[in-house]
């Protein structure tokens, strides 16, 4: 089942998150945030951006989220996708799908633009984002320092909706998730 993030995912948010704190390179933060850190991220985040999870008998095994690209107004149209899967629910589609909603949902609030940030050669992150209709826009050469050596970092972009001039406001998550829209798009995600 699909559903918005709680406060209290924030255990197994974070557990899905360690390894690639600690082993990976998928993320280049290098310290554990720790589970309070993530609760306030996802309370923080649900203001104005969508957190979804995974969730199936119980336990979160997924978690997809949209951030602000850049903090200058003129980027209010274009936001930053994550996702993680625990190692036990990989292969299985539910990276895709789960994707899949947070860009139906960034689409529904207004969000011309999501740019998926992977860490390279990231095969499988490259592989999905080019099923999900991503493009690459880019290489940040060197740009990232973990595990002891230097990273590329690729940038794909994918248009969700074509740019409205002048464009209407960016509907904040914490709005559209009251309206039939979102209640819609959820029900046809977990149907």
């Amino acid at each position: 089942m699909i559903r918005i993030a709680r406060p209290d995912d924030a255990a197994a948010v974070h557990d899905i998150y360690t390894p690639s704190v600690l082993h990976g390179v998928e993320t280049f933060e290098t310290d554990l945030p720790g589970a309070d850190a993530m609760r306030e991220r996802i309370v923080s985040r649900l203001r104005q951006y969508p957190w979804l999870v995974w969730e199936e008998e119980g336990r979160v095994l997924a978690y997809a989220y949209a951030s602000r690209f850049r903090e200058r107004a003129a980027y209010d149209w274009i936001a930053e996708t994550s996702i993680y899967v625990h190692a036990d629910a990989r292969r299985r589609g539910i990276a895709r799908r789960l994707y899949g909603v947070l860009l139906d949902v960034m689409q529904l609030q207004g969000i011309n633009q999501a740019v998926g940030v992977i860490t390279l050669p990231g095969e499988s992150s490259v592989a999905m984002h080019d099923a999900m209709g991503f493009t690459p826009a880019g290489v940040w050469r060197s740009c990232g320092y973990k595990l002891g050596q230097w990273w590329d970092v690729g940038v794909w972009q994918r248009q969700l909706r074509v740019p409205e001039n002048p464009p209407r406001p960016v509907v904040p998550f914490a709005e559209l998730r009251e309206t039939p829209d979102w209640v819609e798009l959820l029900r046809r995600a977990n149907g």
